[in-house]
């Protein structure tokens, strides 16, 4: 009769490399008190963990669990993958990449033709201003000069008609 193997470590770590065969590394982040200042401190440890079936990719977060030494560095194997990373599934081989398609440049559209309106329709417009007289013509824009200092010293010393 086997007995289970529940004192087992387990660990949650997020994969951070996958380049060898059957072998990920696992960033575990443990957080823990300071013992004399009471801050938050964040420590890393990275693993490498046996995969038996490549199963895991960069980004992600999976489930491990120690065992007996695999290799000179693998103490651990894993259990399985808790959550996909922001990529899903990466591509492995040119055979399987799929290359998105260029979009096709854009032809500029001709014109639309602009709709008549009757001219008994249409609004009246204001004439043009040339022939407009001085008193009619609509006041310019913009703000008005203000008279310099030299101008009013002038002003004084010219005779008035």
């Amino acid at each position: 009769m086997t007995r289970p193997r529940s004192n087992r470590q387990r660990l949650r770590g997020i994969v951070i490399r996958d380049k060898a065969a059957r072998t990920v590394t696992v960033q575990v982040t443990r957080r823990f008190r300071h013992p004399r200042y009471g801050k938050m401190v964040r420590r890393n440890t990275r693993i490498a963990v046996h995969d038996e079936t490549n199963e895991a990719c960069v980004g992600d977060t999976v489930e491990i669990v120690s065992c007996r030494p695999v290799s000179r560095t693998k103490r651990w194997r894993l259990v399985g993958v808790v959550e996909r990373g922001p990529g899903g599934q990466l591509v492995t081989g040119v055979e399987d990449a799929v290359v998105p398609e260029a979009p096709a440049p854009e032809t500029p559209a001709a014109e639309a033709p602009v709709a008549q309106v009757p001219a008994d329709e249409a609004p009246e417009a204001a004439p043009p201003a040339e022939e407009m007289s001085a008193d009619e013509a609509p006041p310019e824009e913009g703000p008005a000069p203000e008279p310099s200092d030299e101008g009013a010293e002038d002003a004084q010393k010219a005779p008035t008609p």
